[in-house]
């Protein structure tokens, strides 16, 4: 599936809503957006997004809730340093699931 217009913007608009100090899997932006088992294309949608983007796409992290980018690459240390700006705690280079935000729908 390529990201179609309706997908891209469910899939923002979910972003969008991650508070700060919270983080969401790839796979839970999917589901919420209304598209489960789409986790690659939610990856795919925030790469294509400007770099200059007000959306909190440092948020969204992989299900073991580590970062997707190589560890020590220039995109990892900025994701890392937004989310630890926001109290976000890694151990071992990962995000506790206490920190995985769960909304009440």
């Amino acid at each position: 599936m390529m990201a179609s217009q309706e997908f891209t913007e469910k899939t923002w608009a979910v972003v969008a809503s991650v508070p700060p100090g919270r983080v969401m899997a790839y796979g839970q932006v999917a589901k919420m957006a209304g598209f489960a088992g789409y986790a690659r294309q939610v990856g795919a949608v925030l790469k294509a997004m400007p770099e200059e983007t007000t959306l909190p796409w440092h948020r969204i992290v992989n299900a073991s809730g580590g970062l997707s980018f190589p560890v020590g690459s220039e995109a990892y240390t900025r994701q890392r340093e937004r989310l630890e700006r926001e109290g976000v705690i890694f151990s071992a280079n990962k995000i506790p699931k206490s920190l995985f935000w769960q909304p009440l729908f």
